[in-house]
């Protein structure tokens, strides 16, 4: 699982997760589609939060006469695990539908059950809550672009496949 490496953008593999948490960020990265995936009633299946994204491996400094940065960005799914007390708001007004991440940040536990607080900022949006953990999937090689986002095309649609490429 995750074996997958990308040498040209310094990707070293294709699944993380919170684990890997000091190594990642997630600044800019669009949010494509988000998913809040109910547990089982019997408690067999913990709830989830799962998020297809646009992920930014490597920012690419601009070289003369260029003056803007470029980037690998890869189709992902970021999945956290066992989630309990969510909140957020979301503001759309006056705005595009475009979801941006600005920071993913992880805190000490605000209760006995032990999961970390995760609070996901973005431009326009903000959640709070608590989970176990969290992986992300690559599910494709990084593709060299000049902008943040990929179109629908490049990255084959919405999806929220836990399968990262190899």
């Amino acid at each position: 699982m995750g074996t997958g490496t990308h040498p040209e953008s310094g990707l070293t593999k294709s699944a993380w997760s919170d684990a890997d948490f000091d190594e990642m960020g997630w600044h800019d990265a669009t949010i494509h589609g988000l998913c809040v995936q109910p547990g089982a009633p019997d408690g067999s299946l913990p709830p989830r939060l799962l998020l297809d994204i646009d992920y930014i491996v490597h920012w690419v400094h601009p070289v003369a006469p260029q003056t803007h940065f470029s980037f690998w960005t890869a189709p992902s799914t970021l999945v956290f695990d066992d989630v309990w007390d969510f909140e957020g708001d979301l503001d759309f007004k006056g705005m595009g539908l475009s979801l941006q991440i600005d920071h993913l940040r992880r805190s000490a536990p605000e209760d006995g059950r032990g999961g970390p607080q995760w609070h996901l900022e973005g431009h326009f949006f903000d959640l709070k809550f608590q989970a176990t953990g969290f992986h992300q999937y690559l599910r494709q090689a990084p593709q060299y672009a000049q902008r943040l986002v990929l179109s629908n095309s490049e990255r084959g649609g919405i999806s929220f496949a836990e399968i990262a490429f190899t």
